[in-house]
């Protein structure tokens, strides 16, 4: 019988940076006084801070530069701050879109997890089957993994995360077919 490893995304990155201090000899607060001593707060520049000066892959680098500036400006944003911002200002008239999107992937299973990011949301069950984001300020968009799926005018093929995308514009849109599409791929995972 063929297995399927299970990922948790949050464990995963917390192994990551453990490792990462094992191997460095250094904590994330110690590698943060050490990058507030350089000035540099942007992203990117941290990262090439350091693979440039201490030797780090790209991978642990921006894992420890996401760490750091999460601890510069005091500590994680909670789920509920991330979602807030996302469907903030411009964007919060298409906050009953997410909201019916969760709600149909909720009834779906026990077994869905809802895990918010700082750019979308992420629709899980033994690995990722849909992702919401507010694209702009008219759309959310579906991202859905519908493998051996056809595309159509409204289900577009996508690269990525995801195989497919669906515009949503209106709760409405959140119709019999987004969430058949929604079912296909909690299935499918």
């Amino acid at each position: 019988m063929h297995r399927v490893a299970v990922t948790n995304p949050e464990a995963a990155a917390a192994t990551q940076i453990k490792n990462i201090e094992r191997a460095t000899g250094r904590t994330v607060p110690q590698w943060h006084t050490l990058v507030a001593g350089t000035g540099l707060t942007k992203h990117g520049q941290i990262v090439s801070y350091l693979k440039t000066e201490h030797g780090l892959t790209h991978g642990n680098a921006n894992a420890l530069a996401h760490k750091i500036r999460e601890l510069a400006a005091g500590g994680p944003a909670s789920a509920n701050d991330l979602l807030e911002a996302q469907y903030r200002g411009t964007k919060a008239g298409l906050r009953p879109i997410y909201d019916e999107l969760v709600l149909s992937a909720q009834a779906l299973g026990d077994d869905v997890t809802v895990s918010i990011k700082k750019t979308g949301v992420s629709l899980r069950r033994s690995k990722q089957f849909a992702l919401i984001e507010p694209k702009s300020a008219k759309r959310v968009e579906l991202g859905l993994n519908l493998e051996q799926t056809p595309p159509t005018d409204r289900l577009r093929a996508a690269g990525g995360m995801c195989t497919h995308r669906v515009a949503l514009t209106d709760v409405a849109e959140v119709d019999d077919e987004v969430a058949g599409w929604l079912r296909a791929a909690y299935e499918q995972s």
